[in-house]
C-alpha cells in the first residue's frame, strides 16, 4: 500500500527576537507536525528525531515532555499514532535568544520522523535572531449566513510581538464589493474600485513590545453581498511605507472620527521605557528615529484575509444563439451569461472563474475564430493542441460577475452543409468554489442552445 510520512514546522520559518528594550529575552514556539498521505494505511505510533544543535550558538531550546534529550542539542520525541486527515503536532519545541546573541544570526533546525515502515524526508526550519518590532494581526473567523443589509464587525487584535518599539502602523484594508465601510475615519484614504474598497489607515501611536489592541471596523452588508472577502494587513509606519503603498493612486480622505488604538490584554508584562510608553507618558522610549525607522521583524502574521458569506442569490442565465447563412458562408454564433442578481458571484477565494461554460459546436459547420478564454476540446472532453474546427470548447468568465454583468463567447463559424443544426451550451453548476448550484436559485435556465440554418 503505498504512502509517504511527511514533516513540517509552524510556522515554516522562525525569526526569533532578541533582548526585550529590559533586557529579558521573548521566547517562541515551534510546532513540529507530522502527516502521511494515505489515510488508509495505519502507520501506527513513531518517533521524531530532531536536531537543534545549529542554534546552539544563539537561542537556547527547551525540550517539551514527549522528547528526550540524546545529545546535547538533539532529543527524540515519541509521536502517537495519526488520527484523521489533518497533521498531527508532534512537538512543540520553546525557543528563546541567549544574551549578547548577535543580531543576524541564523542556524536551521533539522527534524526526520519514522512511523512503522515510514521514514519521512528530512525537514529544515530556519531561525534568524533579530531586533525590531513584529506587529502582527489575530485571524478574524469565517462568517456565514449574514443578511444583506445588515451590519458586521470583523474583530481582531493588532499587537507587537517584536523586541522594540514601532512609531504607528500603516493598515491596508480591503472591502469587496458586497461589503462598505460603515464609517470612514479621516485618518484614513479610501479609493473605489470595479472589485470593492481600499483603505490606508494611519495609526501615529507607539506600539511598544508586548501591547495589542482592538481592531473591530464595521462593515455594511450590501444587497449585492454573496461570497464575499475582507483582507486587513498592517505595517510599521513611515513616511516612505504610505507613499509605496499609494503606488501614485488617489485616496479620498475620511471625513468620520479618527480610527484610534483601544487596548486590549497585554501580550507580556511591560516595564521601563515600554512601559512609558504603554501609559503614554513623556519618557523618551528607546527607538529610532524617522530616517531609520524600526524594522518589521515577522511580516508572516501582518496579513489576514477573511471570507464573508451572505444568505443571498445570484441567478444566472445562459443564451444561445440562432444564425443563419449561406454554404461555405461565416456567421457569428454568440453564447452569453447573465446575472440577473439581486447578488454578484466572485471568486475571491480560489480565483478561479466565476462561471464555465460547455459549448458544443453544431454539426455541419467548423469554427474557425474563438475567445481567447475558450480551449478546444474533444467530444468526450480531453483537451485538444489545434484550437480551430473543434467539436467542443471550454470557456471561462472573469473570476467576478457583477449583479448587472453579461459576459458574451463569440465564435466565427464556416457553414459547411446545407440545412438545420443545433447544438447545447451549458453552465458547469459544479465549477470551482463557488459552485453554481449552491446560489443560484433556478438552474433551468443554465443551458441554451445554437441554432445554425444553412
Amino acid at each position: 500500500m503505498s504512502d509517504q510520512l511527511w514533516t513540517y514546522s509552524d510556522p515554516y520559518e522562525l525569526v526569533l527576537p532578541g533582548a526585550y528594550e529590559d533586557g529579558t529575552a521573548p521566547e517562541r514556539t515551534v510546532a513540529l507536525k507530522v502527516s502521511h498521505d494515505n489515510q488508509e494505511n495505519e502507520v501506527g505510533a513513531g518517533r521524531i528525531s530532531v536536531d537543534a544543535s545549529g542554534l546552539g550558538a544563539f537561542a537556547k531550546v527547551t525540550w517539551p515532555a514527549n522528547c528526550v534529550v540524546e545529545t546535547a542539542g538533539a532529543a527524540v520525541c515519541d509521536v502517537p499514532a495519526p488520527v484523521g486527515t489533518e497533521p498531527m503536532t508532534a512537538a512543540v519545541l520553546t525557543v528563546g535568544a541567549l544574551p549578547g546573541a548577535a543580531d543576524g544570526v541564523e542556524g536551521v533546525l533539522r527534524y526526520t520522523a519514522t512511523a512503522g515502515e515510514l521514514t519521512s524526508y528530512p525537514g529544515e526550519t530556519r531561525v534568524v535572531l533579530g531586533n525590531g518590532a513584529d506587529l502582527a494581526l489575530s485571524q478574524s473567523p469565517r462568517r456565514d449566513g449574514v443578511a444583506p443589509g445588515s451590519a458586521i464587525t470583523v474583530p481582531a487584535t493588532l499587537g507587537n510581538h517584536g523586541n522594540r518599539t514601532a512609531q504607528g502602523a500603516l493598515l491596508h484594508l480591503f472591502a469587496s464589493r458586497g461589503l462598505g465601510f460603515v464609517e470612514r475615519p479621516a485618518n484614513c484614504g479610501y479609493r473605489d474600485t470595479e472589485v470593492g474598497t481600499e483603505a490606508l489607515c494611519v495609526l501615529d501611536e507607539p506600539i511598544a513590545p508586548g501591547q495589542s489592541f482592538a481592531l473591530a471596523n464595521p462593515l455594511k452588508v450590501r444587497k449585492n453581498a454573496l461570497y464575499d472577502r475582507y483582507d486587513y494587513s498592517v505595517e510599521p509606519y513611515s513616511a516612505e511605507a504610505l507613499e509605496a503603498a499609494r503606488g501614485g493612486r488617489t485616496y479620498t480622505p475620511g471625513t468620520g472620527a479618527e480610527l484610534d488604538l483601544v487596548a486590549a490584554p497585554a501580550l507580556r508584562t511591560v516595564t521601563g521605557n515600554a512601559a512609558a510608553a504603554a501609559a503614554g507618558t513623556t519618557a523618551t522610549p528607546t527607538v529610532t528615529t524617522a530616517e531609520a525607522p524600526v524594522p518589521e521583524l515577522d511580516p508572516q502574521d501582518n496579513y489576514r484575509s477573511v471570507i464573508i458569506h451572505a444568505a443571498n442569490t445570484a441567478d444566472l442565465k445562459l443564451r444561445g444563439s440562432r444564425v443563419e447563412g449561406a454554404v461555405g458562408a461565416t456567421v457569428r454564433a454568440d453564447v452569453t451569461v447573465k446575472n440577473r442578481g439581486p447578488a454578484w458571484v466572485a471568486s475571491l477565494g480560489a480565483g478561479e472563474p466565476a462561471a464555465v461554460v460547455d459549448v458544443r459546436v453544431p454539426a455541419g459547420t467548423t469554427v474557425t475564430a474563438k475567445p481567447d478564454s475558450c480551449s478546444a476540446l474533444s467530444e468526450t472532453g480531453e483537451w485538444l493542441e489545434e484550437q480551430l474546427g473543434a467539436p467542443r470548447y471550454r470557456c471561462t468568465t472573469p473570476i467576478y460577475l457583477d449583479e448587472r454583468a453579461t459576459h458574451t463567447f463569440g465564435f466565427d463559424l464556416r457553414i459547411d452543409r446545407a440545412g438545420k443544426s443545433k447544438s447545447t451550451v451549458s453552465l458547469d453548476n459544479d465549477q470551482y468554489e463557488p459552485p453554481i448550484r449552491s446560489f443560484d436559485p433556478d438552474l433551468t435556465n443554465n443551458s441554451a442552445v445554437i441554432v445554425v440554418n444553412g
